[in-house]
């Protein structure tokens, strides 16, 4: 029998209450965000966002737990949580998904059960992003 899994629950990044921050995050590990994010955050480790979080934010991390408002897609490779006051604007792609009674979630979710159907899914909404990014450039070129 494999020894169990030992996770580091200390926070690498937190973004308290009345902080707001404007631009992309790259996190180490666990992040807590409890203020507002303007910008994508993209974490190698757990991510909270607390009740009174405002996110306008793609976020990826391995289990994302969501208590506030989420305006983005989010990527949680292995769990996502949304709890009652939690609202997500936009995709999920996860492996498992628990949504508390009471959250609202507007968008569509991919629950994937093997590592082939989570890689086709991820590569799939990164060329989606991709395609998109290049055709806004354009239009704000030629427009």
């Amino acid at each position: 029998m494999p020894a169990p899994k030992h996770e580091d629950f200390s926070i690498n990044t937190i973004i308290g209450p009345g902080t707001s921050v404007k631009g992309d995050i790259e996190s180490g590990g666990f992040t807590r965000v409890d203020g507002s994010l303007l910008g994508n955050l993209n974490a190698r480790g757990r991510v909270v966002i607390g009740e009174k979080a405002r996110m306008k934010s793609h976020i990826t991390g391995t289990v994302v737990t969501v208590g506030g408002v989420v305006y983005g897609n989010i990527l949680a490779s292995e769990q996502i949580l949304i709890l009652s006051t939690g609202l997500v604007l936009g995709d999920i792609i996860t492996r498992r998904i628990q949504a508390d009674e009471g959250c609202l979630i507007h968008g569509q979710i991919r629950v994937c059960r093997n590592d082939a159907a989570w890689d086709k899914a991820v590569a799939e909404y990164r060329d989606f992003r991709s395609i998109r990014s290049v055709l806004s450039a354009f239009a704000k070129n030629n427009g």
